[in-house]
């Protein structure tokens, strides 16, 4: 008897793969042969986001791809999109079952069913662990360690659609990890919602876990996720600066590079306080390349304001710019704010800002030349294999050999139509 076949594909954060990943698991367990999204498949299954606008629109269209592919297959869509709009979701042709952000991992409850559509969004306090696994094609792992948010950002639709803080026992987490090297992971990256309110919602401070995990024995790489910047201590940094299994490349949202756009965003810090982060970040770390999230045009930023947003960016050590135009979302505080910027504005604060990311980028890059690094090796593009360095610049080298998923030391040669070239300074291994 065939197999039966499900499609998978996920949009938004790290956090939405590590659970897809599960959820792929759990498909393969069941028997299910797992195909690429917009092949023909018995389930096909779209875990979404809804952070943006853009990110809505994208969901509706993937789910019509997906009863394009599948017109006889049963649609799934599960997710943050689902929870916030189960409603608009359920009415996309196509569509069978909704599940919100806790009855995913419920969706092998629902699948027999015969009701003609089902939709499930109850908002619940229980904690679903999510990690990579063996069934999904990611050479990094991502293990979730914590969910929902406690915070009130003015912009900010996560903590409606995921509900209050929660987290994994520290235990569990190291439990995890050591499955995942069993499965030969060599890299881990930790994803939540807000990974630095471990503590608040674990009873466990943070540094200890990450302390507990750069342990464990085989993992030879750990990387965090986006860490808010108040919740970024002392303790944390001197722990990941000891060990030479923190890989060098932080996520540090900033939002706005102005105290009074952060104050109506109610954020939790100051600028002043972002840049101590910063500062102290790049004493221990002097090679790392740091991400941060960019909202412009929310609504009263005034021209002088971005300008400041703008300028900091140009000084800061910021290399990964991660710039959004300002999106309304329903029930927000935000959206019940004065003075919402115009769409034209906001598109050309955020042109201005790509550009400034793309330089220093590029910059930061050029500095890369000439210097040796570990890199983890993700996939195939002809006869070149790319991957990441510790700092997340992504690498690319010529070999013969199947290098996916190995970690090689990497002499940086050539800067080539923005692109870094290296080649292996160490005996590639056959096996």
């Amino acid at each position: 008897m065939e197999s039966k076949t499900v499609a998978l594909h996920t949009l938004g954060c790290r956090l939405n793969m590590s659970e897809t990943g599960t959820i792929a698991q759990g498909f393969s367990e069941r028997g299910y042969k797992i195909v690429p999204f917009g092949e023909k498949a018995d389930v096909v299954l779209v875990n979404t986001c809804t952070v943006t606008d853009s990110a809505d629109s994208t969901c509706r269209n993937l789910i019509r791809k997906a009863h394009r592919s599948s017109p006889e297959g049963k649609i799934v869509v599960v997710g943050c999109y689902s929870q916030m709009e189960p409603e608009a979701v359920a009415s996309i042709v196509g569509v069978d079952l909704v599940l919100g952000t806790a009855e995913k991992y419920k969706v092998f409850d629902y699948l027999d069913e015969e009701r003609e559509q089902i939709i499930k969004v109850d908002m619940t306090n229980e904690f679903w662990g999510a990690a990579t696994t063996p069934a999904d094609s990611h050479t990094r792992a991502f293990l979730k360690i914590q969910d929902g948010c406690n915070y009130i950002c003015s912009f900010c639709i996560i903590p409606q659609a995921r509900g209050r803080s929660k987290a994994m026992a520290m235990d569990e987490v190291i439990g995890s990890a050591r499955k995942l090297v069993e499965n030969g992971y060599k890299e881990i990256v930790l994803t939540g919602v807000n990974i630095g309110e471990y503590a608040k919602a674990s009873g466990t401070p943070f540094y200890r876990l990450v302390q507990g995990l750069l342990g464990v024995d085989g993992l030879e790489r750990l990387r965090l996720s986006s860490v808010e910047p108040n919740t970024f201590d002392d303790d944390l940094i001197k722990v990941l600066k000891d060990s030479p299994k923190t890989m060098d490349h932080f996520h540090i949202p900033l939002q706005s590079g102005n105290d009074e756009v952060l104050g109506r965003m109610r954020r939790k810090y100051t600028i002043s306080q972002y840049s101590d982060i910063l500062g102290k970040l790049k004493e221990a770390f002097p090679q790392a390349g740091i991400g941060a999230d960019i909202i412009l045009g929310h609504p009263g930023e005034t021209n002088e304001q971005f300008l400041d947003t703008f300028n900091f960016l140009r000084k800061s050590p910021i290399t990964h710019f991660h710039p959004f135009p300002y999106s309304k979302r329903k029930g927000t505080l935000s959206a019940g704010m004065d003075d919402h910027i115009p769409h034209s504005v906001k598109k050309e604060r955020v042109k201005l800002i790509s550009d400034l990311g793309s330089a220093k980028l590029a910059n930061f890059s050029h500095e890369q030349l000439g210097t040796s690094s570990r890199v983890l090796f993700e996939k195939r593009s002809g006869d070149l294999f790319e991957g990441y360095t510790s700092n997340f610049v992504r690498v690319w080298v010529q070999s013969s050999v199947d290098l996916r998923g190995q970690i090689k030391t990497v002499e940086i040669k050539e800067l080539k139509k923005e692109k870094l070239f290296g080649k292996i300074s160490e005996e590639v291994s056959l096996t």
